[in-house]
């Protein structure tokens, strides 16, 4: 007798993965809550130098993500895609616990690298662990219910960093990801990973992905992303400064901005997720997406003498259409082979987690040349525009048999 969906994908892996991704994105969200409260309570207390030192800080925590989805990603082909969930969040969990006892910047700035670093291994390992353990047609709802969670823990880093101290916040965080390792414990590797150890095939060389046709496609999946860390990095962490020349009826918080985000990431998740299974195609979902996305943003962009409400209401909008996350990082699993495919899966989103770094440097250097409503529009302009070109060039990999190797 064929068993029931919720059966098939609601299994002891696929929920402990699912648990990881909550705490991961509990601490990546947890940042920009804390933000202001947190430099403020270290000596920054001016508009500008909250903006310039944020920045910073963002910036040390998404190289770290950049580095770390490197180390993670090929040490998840060499050595298991068990090693790579264990090791990293034992790393960002204590970055975390110690981030909630610092005395001045550079020590923050430092934790957060680490932190960056650590939080790099989870959601790649975590995808290709569930996409290589279920049946093709049923990965799809197993990768959503991962990211899902996930955005959960989102939601939940807003609410905890609103009513909760900075640093008591960080430690919560922390004890959580310590928490977690206990479960961790028990994981195991696929059995497709466990069947490519016993034979003589190079794991997690890099040096595939070189290839021109590989570069395109590799290079095509990050792209897809960029717009995800354009809304969350911009029109919801800094929504304050965003909205602080379309004189709105009162003032915008980072905290709600956040929360009404990732109810919409944690909603948009869940959606992106089943519409691509019911529409058999992972890229007609992510096109969807990617266009309302876009559409939203310009009614974003013009809401003058709005209400904070109205802001918060497109937040959620744009948090939902930000939501195809699952969707984008189970595709870039499917589209590479078992032998370097953790690698694709934990580079692809810490790329587009670092393109959060780019976006927000370039949004300095353009500010003392134009409002901060125009530099939202060139950049969004820009990252929407190779986006949709780089979605056309992806392969559809809806129900893909993930057993095959690039070498060959």
């Amino acid at each position: 007798m064929k068993k029931s969906l919720f059966s098939r994908i609601v299994t002891p892996t696929v929920l402990i993965a699912a648990l990881g991704y909550f705490v991961d994105m509990f601490d990546i969200t947890l940042f920009g809550v804390v933000r202001v409260g947190s430099m403020q309570a270290l000596g920054i207390t001016k508009m500008e130098d909250m903006i310039h030192v944020g920045v910073s800080l963002y910036n040390f925590q998404m190289g770290g993500m950049l580095l770390g989805g490197i180390f993670w990603g090929i040490l998840g082909d060499k050595k298991g895609r068990h090693t790579v969930l264990y090791s990293s969040i034992l790393m960002y969990s204590m970055a975390n616990l110690l981030n909630g006892f610092v005395t001045n910047i550079w020590q923050y700035e430092f934790l957060r690298f680490l932190a960056g670093v650590g939080l790099a291994g989870e959601l790649g390992a975590a995808v290709t662990l569930v996409a290589e353990s279920l049946d093709k047609e049923d990965r799809g709802y197993a990768t959503t219910l991962v990211a899902t969670l996930g955005m959960v823990g989102s939601l939940c880093a807003a609410v905890v960093g609103k009513y909760f101290a900075w640093n008591h916040a960080y430690i919560i965080g922390g004890v959580l990801g310590l928490a977690l390792l206990v479960a961790r414990l028990k994981s195991f590797d696929s059995d497709m990973f466990k069947a490519l150890q016993h034979k003589k095939i190079a794991r997690g060389n890099v040096k595939l992905l070189f290839a021109p046709k590989r570069a395109i496609r590799y290079l095509s999946s990050v792209a897809v992303g960029i717009p995800i860390y354009f809304i969350t990095a911009i029109l919801l962490t800094l929504a304050p400064e965003v909205t602080s020349e379309l004189h709105l009826l009162s003032p915008v918080t980072a905290a709600d901005a956040l929360i009404y985000g990732s109810i919409g990431l944690a909603l948009g998740d869940l959606i992106s997720g089943v519409v691509s299974q019911l529409l058999k195609s992972r890229k007609k979902a992510i096109g969807l997406f990617l266009v309302v996305a876009f559409l939203t943003i310009i009614v974003y962009t013009q809401a003058r003498g709005a209400s904070p409400q109205y802001i918060y209401s497109l937040c959620l909008l744009l948090g939902t259409c930000a939501g195809y996350w699952a969707v984008l990082v189970t595709t870039a699993a499917e589209q590479f082979g078992t032998d370097i495919r953790s690698t694709v899966a934990t580079t692809v989103p810490n790329f587009v987690r670092g393109s959060g770094m780019i976006i927000a440097t370039t949004f300095l250097y353009l500010k003392p040349h134009f409002s901060i409503i125009q530099c939202v529009l060139i950049i969004g302009g820009v990252v929407f525009s190779m986006s949709f070109i780089s979605l056309f060039i992806l392969n559809e990999t809806y129900g893909r048999d993930l057993d095959f190797l690039e070498e060959n």
